[in-house]
């Protein structure tokens, strides 16, 4: 079990970063991002992480986020501070500057670019959670990585004392619930990644969801967190059925995942839709097929 005193456990919105046109964090927008999705029921916030384009930020701007994110809390939610970044000393060195912040946790994926056993991948794991003052989270994404995270190496590094759990983005989910039925040290959390499967997690054990679909409405995973915590499975399935719905921001602008959401939250007044790169700023078109999804579903009128 890890170390840290908070559980990861919970409705775990990632926040997206608002950017402006020239490229910078629209701090602005990005507290009143911070804010809604608080105000929404988050148990914790995933910082810095894919759908906020970490892997796109300069460590320093990832500093300036987690600050700013961390005076909207005001202790309200744990913060994990994601490192997205393809190595071990990189990774560390990057952990130095966001640690005197005091994130509740830090995250980690496996390292990226080139290929690495997994006897590598468990190692990268083992010397950040011995180096770090606070629980290390895994963060299996391998569609991004190229490294998954196989689940007898999860199963190793459960047993780690500062690894709190592990968030699982890949959408196996037969891995996944083979994990919730092995024998881990208890504490260790598994958190669902993938919005697609929130509800059959936590209908099948899953200590909490990361979403990043939340951005743009966040009632729907909220009540399906707080239905799972109340063993309500019709209210589970009911609010699933509901992100299934909301996933069609993604389906309409064929799969370009972070643009759409940034073109739903700019249209309740929370984020601009440009991105890091801006050539994958969506267009009025596409933004309108965002909208169009959205006013489906009632959450946007005229």
């Amino acid at each position: 079990m890890a170390v840290g005193k908070k559980k990861l456990a919970g409705f775990i919105p990632a926040p997206l970063t608002p950017l402006t046109e020239g490229g910078s964090v629209d701090f602005g927008l990005l507290e009143k991002q911070v804010e809604y999705l608080v105000a929404a029921g988050a148990d914790g916030l995933f910082v810095n992480g894919t759908t906020g384009e970490g892997a796109w930020l300069a460590t320093r701007e990832k500093a300036d986020i987690l600050r700013a994110a961390k005076e909207v809390v005001a202790g309200r939610a744990f913060l994990a501070a994601a490192c997205l970044q393809p190595s071990t000393p990189q990774v560390l060195a990057e952990l130095e500057v966001m640690l005197p912040l005091e994130p509740d946790f830090v995250v980690a994926v496996a390292p990226y670019y080139y290929a690495v056993p997994q006897e590598a991948v468990a190692t990268h794991f083992r010397q950040l959670a011995r180096r770090s003052p606070v629980p290390l989270i895994l963060y299996n994404i391998p569609q991004c990585t190229h490294n998954p995270i196989a689940l007898d190496t999860v199963l190793e590094l459960a047993r780690e004392p500062n690894i709190a759990g592990i968030k699982d983005s890949s959408g196996d989910f037969i891995s996944f619930c083979r994990g919730l039925a092995a024998d881990v040290p208890e504490g260790f959390s598994w958190i669902m990644g993938e919005d697609y499967l929130d509800g059959p997690a936590m209908l099948t054990g899953a200590d909490g969801i990361v979403s990043g679909l939340s951005n743009v409405w966040a009632g729907f995973h909220a009540a399906l967190v707080r239905a799972a915590q109340a063993g309500d499975r019709a209210g589970v399935l009911a609010n699933q059925a509901k992100i299934h719905q909301l996933y069609g921001i993604h389906r309409v602008t064929g799969g370009k995942v972070i643009p759409a959401l940034k073109a739903g939250a700019e249209l309740f007044g929370r984020s601009t839709r440009w991105m890091r790169m801006p050539s994958l700023t969506f267009g009025d078109g596409e933004a309108a097929a965002v909208r169009g999804v959205l006013e489906g579903l009632g959450l946007l009128r005229d």
